[in-house]
C-alpha cells in the first residue's frame, strides 16, 4: 500500500511541476482568452471534417452539457458556424469561421513557439529523452493516437524522432537500394547521399538544421533532412518513404515539418533539388506549397534525367 500511495504522489508531484511549466493555471491558456479546454475544443475543430458536437465530446472526455456551453460561446463571438447534414438532417455539424480559423491559427503559432522555447536550451540527446519519455508514458497508459489525425487511416500509428547510432547508415543504404530498384540509379546515387548525410553530421548547426526519422512499429520507415543553404535559405534533403510505408501520410508531415522548422529558425525560403520522374514526391512538394522554378538536364547516376529545382517563399507567413 505504501508503494501505490509513493507511486500516486510521484505522479502527482510531476502534474503540478508540468501543469506550472507549460502553463495551463493561469485564466487564458497560451496568453490568450481562451481556457486550455477552449483551445482543446478549437484544436479539434480545426482537425475534423465538419464534426458532431458528439464526437468532440467523446474524443476529448468532456461533459456534453459543458461542451454545448462552449460551443454557444464560440457562435458568440462568430467562431464556429453549424449546418445540417447532408445524409441527416438531425445532425449538426460544426465549422470553423474564417475568423475562428486564423483564432486557432494564432493559438497554434504560439503553441509551437513555446515548445520551442521549452526544449531549445536542452542538448539534441536530451530533447530526444524528453520525448521518448513523452512517448512511453502516452503508450503506457493507452494513447494510440501516434501521429495519425482522429479519422485518419486505420494503419498503425507512426511517430517521428531524431535519428540514433545507425539510423544515418540505414538512411544512405535505403536510398542505395530503393532508388535502384525502382529508378535504375546506380551506385553514385548512394555516393551522393552518403556525402550528403556526412555534410550535415560534421557541419551540423541544431538550431538551423535537423534531421527526422519515421518509425512504425519499431521499424524506420522514412526520413528527412533541412540543411543551411544560405542565412536565409533553407534546403529540404533526401525525403524517403519505405514503399511498405506509402500512403499513410508520411512524406507530407516529414515535409511539414521541414517547413515549420524553416519557419521557426528564421530562413525566408525553402528550396530542393529533384527529378522529373520522381513523381510521388513533386506531387508531395507541390501539395505543401513549392513551386517548380526551373529545369536542368544531366546525367548522373548512369542515366539520362532532368533535375528540377522547387521553392517555398515563407516571408509574410506564420
Amino acid at each position: 500500500m505504501r508503494q501505490i500511495e509513493r507511486r500516486a504522489e510521484a505522479v502527482r508531484r510531476f502534474n503540478r511541476f508540468y501543469t506550472r511549466r507549460i502553463g495551463v493555471l493561469g485564466e487564458g491558456h497560451l496568453g490568450s482568452p481562451f481556457s486550455l479546454t477552449e483551445v482543446r475544443v478549437l484544436y479539434e475543430l480545426a482537425h475534423r471534417d465538419a464534426p458532431t458536437a458528439s464526437s468532440i465530446a467523446e474524443a476529448l472526455g468532456l461533459d456534453r452539457g459543458y461542451l454545448s456551453r462552449t460551443l454557444r460561446s464560440f457562435k458568440k463571438r462568430r467562431l464556429i458556424e453549424t449546418r445540417r447534414g447532408r445524409t441527416d438532417a438531425r445532425q449538426s455539424l460544426l465549422r470553423l469561421t474564417t475568423r475562428g480559423v486564423k483564432a486557432f491559427a494564432s493559438l497554434d503559432a504560439r503553441a509551437r513557439e513555446e515548445i520551442v522555447q521549452l526544449l531549445s536550451p536542452l542538448g539534441a540527446l536530451e530533447q530526444q529523452r524528453v520525448l521518448d519519455a513523452m512517448s512511453a508514458i502516452g503508450a503506457a497508459l493507452g494513447d494510440e493516437s501516434g501521429a495519425v489525425a482522429p479519422e485518419a487511416s486505420a494503419s498503425p500509428p507512426y511517430v517521428l524522432r531524431a535519428p540514433r547510432a545507425g539510423d544515418l547508415g540505414w538512411i544512405v543504404h535505403r536510398h542505395g537500394a530503393i532508388y535502384a530498384r525502382e529508378y535504375g540509379y546506380d551506385e553514385r546515387f548512394e555516393a551522393l547521399v552518403a556525402k550528403v548525410v556526412a555534410g550535415f553530421v560534421e557541419n551540423w548547426n541544431p538550431k538551423r538544421e535537423r534531421c527526422w526519422i519515421a518509425e512504425r512499429e519499431g521499424e524506420i520507415v522514412g526520413s528527412i533532412f533541412v540543411v543551411a543553404k544560405s542565412d536565409t535559405v533553407a534546403q529540404l534533403r533526401l525525403l524517403l518513404v519505405e514503399p511498405s510505408a506509402r500512403g499513410m501520410g508520411i512524406g507530407r508531415r516529414l515535409v511539414d515539418e521541414v517547413i515549420e522548422f524553416a519557419r521557426q529558425a528564421g530562413y525566408e525560403t525553402v528550396q530542393l533539388w529533384t527529378q522529373s520522374e520522381l513523381t510521388a514526391a513533386r506531387k508531395i512538394y507541390e501539395a505543401a506549397g513549392f513551386a517548380h522554378v526551373g529545369d536542368a538536364p544531366h546525367e548522373s547516376f548512369g542515366k539520362p534525367l532532368v533535375a528540377e529545382t522547387w521553392e517555398l517563399s515563407l516571408r509574410g507567413k506564420s
